[in-house]
């Protein structure tokens, strides 16, 4: 592959993920834990959205296990949200040689 070719490979690769960047503000994904009791939805880049709690957690004797789930359905969420990203990531780089391990963005 000639130097030319690479560099126009790599301009169209930026441009990519310039648009997949503005993608992941409008792409959410959802966590849940406690069978469904909390849910909370986060951007695909990590920022939470919402908190939902059913009623029957709001007890004040179970405040520990409130705080518990709702790590755990952050911790849901977040993992899909990696997921997606490096789903969007192999779009991005389609057919651009990309050394082993090498994570974008950078």
């Amino acid at each position: 592959m000639d130097i030319m070719g690479l560099m126009k490979k790599a301009g169209a690769m930026q441009a990519k993920m310039a648009e997949m960047q503005a993608e992941l503000d409008n792409l959410t994904v959802d966590g849940a834990s406690g069978g469904g009791l909390v849910k909370v939805t986060l951007t695909a880049k990590g920022a939470l959205q919402s908190v939902v709690i059913d009623p029957s957690l709001l007890k004040a004797d179970e405040k520990e296990i409130l705080e518990d789930l709702i790590v755990a359905a952050h911790a849901e969420a977040r993992k899909k949200s990696e997921v997606l990203i490096e789903e969007k990531m192999k779009e991005v780089t389609a057919g651009m040689p990309m050394p082993p391990g090498m994570k974008l963005p950078f």
